[in-house]
């Protein structure tokens, strides 16, 4: 093969590390840029957090764009700081945090108080433990009260260690415990139980059934069971004795529980020898049951969500901002920038400037994530107006590219911004990709949201008779007569979303 050079003309798109850094921010939930900000501020030097100029949560980034470029001018013209001086002013420092030191007395007098001497402790009131003043312990949040951090397994081992078994039969509630899952139901049948244990152990049949009738006492009740019907029947089992219908929940649950799956109340009505109005009161009690006794264990921790952008109106107008809590108010190290600015040789600053450098990177791309940010809810406000005044009937249908268009970006880029990031409305706190949905299209030739569709199917649910349901075919002719052309079959994938059961299973005595 014979070499040859050959001379090419082409273009090439190639990613800066700062263009990198901004779309890395940009795509970023509040919770994963808060991480990266510390992360930043830990490994960058030239980088602090400003506490005592936050900005304003109603002010524009442009405004504040501006007035970091203003502070940034004014940095240039200060005085510059020595080495010396700097180090002199922390000996300084040292040397008053050693004399404060020196001034605590050894003794305070009999009619004094410590807080007279040192700082207010967090206090707390008669009566009150110490534990619950402390607001920096998350166990004693409101919201972690009533919500147990063990597993339902590590719950049922403690009641088994408080309880007296045998050997043989704390091994056998030990492997009856690992084969009942998250829901409180026992997984595991009784063969599967006794092929288990050797057989040296000499453990029948009997013997473990009568330790899961122990464990099946256990908190919560209902757990240990092997299908609803006997989950019911020992939830209803810890009632009061005098409990209103208690025998017939009972009767009905162990004879009739198909007959109520499946809605025949006729027949029910008839084999309970009940009239109509009794029998509603008995399936009430039935229903006050858990059909998953474990549900309410669980170690899994609560999941909150930051909102990024509020809504609000003020004036009669609706107006968007950021959150300032989302991300701390960063800046560049005046003392540190004297320092560059100082320095009589480039060597001796090489990696100092090197973190400026980093850090203007940072602050541009963390001012350009805010600005994108506000640009897009700004402009899904302007789309969803209807939306925030009248609520989610009157969404109108949008798309990434709708935005892209307005905002003159890509839709890539929309994507990125939209993806975790939260808008706290009046009516609660969404998505941003909440408010984009496909249309359908109307008999007039226009569009409607899918979301606006799902609204109100799911009205015309709740306002139907429970004694007879609205069917799929039905709720597509009633929106056919509100000039929304929407098949059953989208009928019924729209319900199916929403988590509503089919009208079969609607159906309701009462």
């Amino acid at each position: 093969m014979k070499q040859s050079l050959h001379l090419r003309l082409g273009q090439q798109l190639t990613m800066t590390p700062q263009l990198q850094q901004a779309i890395k921010l940009l795509q970023l939930s509040s919770l994963d840029l808060q991480q990266e900000i510390q992360e930043a501020l830990d490994s960058n030097v030239m980088l602090e957090v400003d506490e005592n100029n936050s900005p304003d949560s109603d002010s524009n980034p442009e405004d504040i764009k501006n007035e970091q470029a203003n502070k940034s001018s004014s940095n240039d013209n200060t005085e510059h700081v020595s080495n010396d001086d700097f180090a002199n002013e922390i000996n300084d420092t040292q040397v008053d945090f050693e004399n404060s030191q020196n001034n605590i007395p050894t003794e305070l007098s009999t009619d004094s108080n410590w807080d007279d001497t040192y700082d207010a402790t967090p206090s707390y009131t008669a009566g009150q433990s110490i534990s619950n003043s402390y607001n920096g312990d998350d166990n004693n949040l409101f919201e972690n009260n009533g919500k147990t951090e063990d597993s339902l397994q590590e719950h049922l081992i403690w009641q088994l260690e408080m309880t007296p078994f045998s050997d043989i039969d704390r091994m056998i509630a030990n492997t009856i415990i690992d084969g009942i899952d998250n829901s409180g139901y026992l997984t595991q049948s009784m063969e599967d139980i006794l092929s288990s244990f050797t057989p040296e152990d000499e453990v029948d049949s009997e013997e473990v059934e009568a330790v899961l009738h122990r464990i099946q006492h256990f908190d919560p009740p209902g757990v240990g069971a092997r299908d609803l019907q006997e989950n019911l029947l020992l939830q209803l089992r810890v009632l009061e004795h005098d409990t209103l219908w208690l025998n017939e929940a009972k009767i009905l649950v162990s004879r009739h529980l198909k007959l109520l799956a499946n809605r025949d109340f006729a027949t029910l009505k008839r084999r309970m020898k009940l009239d109509e109005t009794k029998l509603a009161q008995v399936i009430t009690l039935i229903k006050s049951l858990s059909p998953r006794p474990g549900g309410h264990i669980s170690d899994d921790r609560p999941h909150y969500v930051t909102p990024d952008v509020y809504v609000k109106k003020i004036n009669g107008e609706w107006v968007c901002s950021l959150n300032a809590d989302c991300a701390p108010n960063i800046r560049i190290n005046e003392q540190y920038l004297s320092l560059v600015k100082g320095a009589k040789k480039d060597s001796d600053m090489s990696s100092i400037k090197d973190h400026l450098q980093e850090a203007r990177w940072f602050i541009k791309s963390l001012q350009s994530r805010n600005e994108t940010l506000l640009k897009v809810a700004r402009c899904i406000l302007d789309f969803q107006r209807d939306f925030f005044e009248y609520g989610e009937e009157h969404m109108r249908a949008l798309v990434l590219a709708d935005v892209a268009e307005v905002v003159e970006m890509h839709e890539s880029t929309i994507s990125r911004v939209t993806t975790q990031k939260y808008m706290h409305t009046p009516g609660g706190i969404f998505e941003l990709k909440y408010f984009f949905s496909s249309h359908v299209t109307t008999a007039s030739g226009g569009e409607a949201s899918a979301t606006a569709i799902r609204a109100i199917i799911k009205k015309i649910i709740a306002a139907e008779n429970t004694r007879k349901p609205l069917s799929d075919n039905k709720i597509s002719s009633m929106l056919a007569e509100q000039n929304y052309k929407v098949a059953r079959r989208t009928v019924a994938k729209y319900r199916e979303s929403m988590a509503i059961p089919p009208s079969n299973e609607r159906k309701n005595i009462a």
